[in-house]
């Protein structure tokens, strides 16, 4: 592995923009330890520490870094589909359409299948043997939990030729557009009460966050001590004056959560960190010229979604194995606790490095087809298809878990009730038609 990322740190071509790819590691490696630091747990279940500790809170502020990751995919997804619409100039809509959905989508979903099925065929086991009781019950019904990002990521990668297009003809308007709607939609949900409404947030904050990226890679963030400024500001006053919670992320009992679904709050915090980030680009870039500063970064992008697959497995691990051997779960927040913390991550960094170890070759992308390999005729549909059925299927899966997979155990993905092998067979269904429209008419 260390010969393969020195070659590739060794042929990045000069016009790439490092600084990205540094985001990229940055924002999941914040949201890893985000949840092993917040996770609170004693042998009667699973708490907060946020909600244990409320003064920590402020500091969802900085780590709530989700928008981030997202901003970065699309400036990721501009670059990509433009230079594959480049490379197929006489390409059909659908043909570019179905062939960069696949590309995009292979490194994410080749991992995610396989994380599904492995915890799938143990939670079966398990429940087949009378167990799911406890921290086992726990775990399999959060491990999951984290699936939501990929679900939210799968639409944005659906909706970037529409969306790109749509910023190329209006620049900023495309983005203001998308924040109105998610303003609108939380007026209709606070002051007139109309029920389901909050959902049309999950994709209009989100892709408004997406739509940043854009004008990210057309050089249009020119001001960003203006956007942090701004997006700060009217953070502050939404949750000081508005309806919003302080926490950036969901808290466990509160009647509104800035995450699920997401709010106009959240947005104007994702503005405020794209800001932020963007005043760090200038001396980030400087640091990325360092060979080993850029290995260690080439080496992390190339394991970051499988880490962040599997972290949550590693801490349950670890917190499994610390109430096997009788070691003592001290109160969260108590000074015993906090003693503990730096232990506990580093075996959870542990465990989490020999998961990646087992399985990191299915986040390798596969060899790319020849320049002159057909693309399916039709395939953009079916390729959407493919899609939203993978959309809904980790959606799902990341409510329901898979605890209580025999018993028949569901949960409401907006108004529908979904259930774990539901959501399992709409993520494989999904992935084999994305494949199947990726390959030509030919293709069995």
């Amino acid at each position: 592995m260390g010969s393969r990322v020195r070659e590739l740190a060794g042929a990045t071509p000069a016009t790439r923009d490092r600084y990205v790819d540094l985001l990229r590691v940055a924002s999941l490696a914040a949201v890893v330890l985000g949840h092993w630091l917040m996770a609170a747990v004693t042998p009667d279940g699973v708490g907060n520490l946020l909600a244990v500790v409320p003064a920590l809170q402020p500091l969802t502020w900085l780590l709530q870094v989700m928008p981030v990751f997202f901003f970065v995919g699309g400036f990721s997804h501009a670059l990509s589909y433009r230079s594959l619409l480049r490379k197929r100039p006489g390409g059909s809509d659908d043909s570019v359409y179905s062939a960069f959905l696949r590309a995009r989508l292979q490194r994410l979903l080749r991992p995610t299948t396989v994380f599904v099925l492995v915890w799938g065929a143990a939670a079966l086991l398990v429940q087949l043997l009378g167990g799911g009781g406890g921290l086992t019950g726990v775990t399999l019904r959060m491990v999951t939990q984290p699936l939501w990002f990929i679900g939210i990521y799968l639409a944005m990668v659906a909706f970037t030729p529409p969306l790109l297009r749509l910023h190329e003809r209006y620049g900023w308007g495309a983005f203001a557009a998308l924040a109105g709607a998610a303003a609108a939609v939380d007026v209709l949900r606070f002051a007139a009460g109309v029920p389901y409404v909050e959902f049309l947030n999950f994709a209009f904050v989100w892709l408004a966050v997406h739509q940043l990226g854009f004008l990210r890679a057309d050089g249009r963030v020119r001001r960003p001590a203006l956007l942090a400024g701004a997006g700060l500001a009217a953070a502050c006053a939404l949750v000081a004056f508005g309806p919003y919670p302080l926490s950036m992320v969901g808290m466990p009992g509160e009647k509104v959560s800035n995450m699920a679904p997401p709010t106009l709050a959240l947005l104007t915090h994702g503005l405020w960190l794209v800001g932020a980030v963007e005043l760090l680009r200038a001396p980030a870039t400087r640091l990325l010229e360092r060979p080993r500063v850029w290995r260690t970064v080439v080496a992390a992008n190339g394991v970051a979604m499988t880490a962040f697959l599997w972290h949550l497995t590693a801490m349950f691990g670890v917190y499994g194995a610390l109430l096997a051997l009788d070691v003592p779960l001290p109160a969260p927040a108590s000074a015993a606790w906090w003693a503990q913390v730096p232990v506990r991550i580093a075996c959870a960094a542990a465990l989490t490095a020999a998961l990646v170890a087992a399985f990191r070759t299915f986040e390798r992308p596969a060899a790319p087809k020849a320049p002159g390999h057909p693309a399916a005729s039709g395939g953009g549909p079916l390729a959407a298809l493919g899609a939203t059925l993978c959309l809904l299927g980790v959606l799902g899966l990341s409510m329901v878990g898979f605890n209580g997979l025999l018993d028949g155990r569901t949960a409401l993905l907006i108004a529908i009730p979904v259930s774990a092998p539901a959501a399992v067979a709409m993520t494989l269904g999904g992935w084999l038609l994305v494949e199947r429209a990726g390959r030509g008419r030919g293709a069995r």
